[in-house]
C-alpha cells in the first residue's frame, strides 16, 4: 500500500496563523496600555477636592470632558475652554478652572482620547454647541495648547483669543493675521518647555498677543499633578503660581472685552 504524506490542510495553517497574529497583538495593545498607564500624570489630592460640593461653583461632567461654571450668577463673557496637557488627566486642571468659574466665568474642561490632545483637536465643536451663540476663548497646557490653536486657526469665526500655558502655536495653527488676541503664559523655572521651538513660534503668534513671564513658575504647576520629569524646582508654591496664571487671563480677558466693546 502507498503511503501519502500528512500534509495539514493549508485553511487550518492559516487558522493558526491568524490566532497567533491576533494574541500578539493583544498582548502588544495590553502593554502599551499599561505602559500609556504609567507615564500618565493623575490629579493631585488638591484638583480631586475640587470636585467636592461647592456652593460658589457647579460642576458636571459631560461626554467630552466637564463644565465648571457659576452657581446662582450670570455667567461672565467669553466662555473658556481648555485642552490639557500630553498624558496629563483633566481632573489635574479643575483648580485653574474653579478659579476663573469664580471669577464668572463658564469654563469647559476637554477629555482627551488617551490623554492625548492630538486625538481631540475638535473636542471644542461639543462645548461650542452647547451655546453657539456665545464668544469663546480656547487654549491649553504644553500639548493641550498646540492644538487649541490649530483648532482656532480653523475657527477664527467663534474664538476671541487664544491662551498659553507653556505652549506656543506651531506652523499647523497659524494665528497670525486672524482677528483675534493671544496671551503666552511661562514659567522661568520651566525645565520642559522646548525655548527654541517656543521663541520660532512667536512669527505664528497674532499682533494682540500679550507675554506673561511668571517668575519662579515651573511647567508642571500650571496644573495639579505633582512634578514633572525633566521639570525645574519652582520657587512658587502651586497657589501662588495659579493666583498669577488666573489674574493674568482675567486682564488680558478684560482687554479682549473692551475690544470687542
Amino acid at each position: 500500500m502507498e503511503m501519502r504524506p500528512n500534509h495539514r490542510p493549508k485553511s487550518k495553517r492559516w487558522r493558526r496563523f491568524c490566532i497567533w497574529t491576533l494574541c500578539i497583538l493583544v498582548m502588544v495593545i495590553i502593554a502599551a496600555g499599561v505602559l500609556l498607564d504609567s507615564l500618565t500624570y493623575e490629579p493631585l489630592d488638591e484638583a480631586q477636592a475640587v470636585f467636592q460640593q461647592d456652593t460658589k461653583i457647579t460642576i458636571e461632567q459631560l461626554k467630552d470632558g466637564y463644565r465648571f461654571e457659576p452657581a446662582g450668577r450670570e455667567v461672565i463673557q467669553p466662555d473658556i475652554i481648555f485642552y490639557p496637557g500630553g498624558l496629563v488627566e483633566p481632573e489635574s486642571y479643575a483648580p485653574f478652572a474653579k478659579r476663573m468659574a469664580e471669577k464668572g466665568h463658564r469654563v469647559y474642561i476637554a477629555s482627551m482620547p488617551l490623554n492625548l490632545a492630538v486625538f481631540g483637536q475638535n473636542k471644542a465643536d461639543a462645548f461650542i454647541s452647547e451655546h453657539p451663540g456665545n464668544r469663546y476663548v480656547i487654549g491649553g497646557h504644553s500639548l493641550g495648547g498646540v492644538f487649541a490653536a490649530r483648532y482656532a486657526s480653523e475657527h477664527a469665526d467663534v474664538i476671541d483669543g487664544v491662551y498659553f500655558m507653556a505652549s506656543y502655536a506651531d506652523d499647523g495653527g497659524k494665528l497670525n493675521g486672524l482677528k483675534m488676541s493671544a496671551l503666552q503664559m511661562t514659567g522661568t523655572q520651566d525645565g520642559v518647555l522646548d525655548r527654541t521651538k517656543w521663541e520660532a513660534a512667536r512669527e505664528n503668534l497674532p499682533d494682540d498677543t500679550t507675554y506673561v513671564d511668571i517668575a519662579g513658575g515651573n511647567h508642571g504647576q500650571f496644573g495639579s499633578y505633582g512634578f514633572q520629569k525633566g521639570d525645574n524646582e519652582a520657587s512658587l508654591t502651586p497657589e501662588e503660581q495659579l493666583i498669577e496664571v488666573t489674574e493674568a487671563m482675567d486682564i488680558w480677558i478684560q482687554a479682549i472685552d473692551s475690544f470687542q466693546r
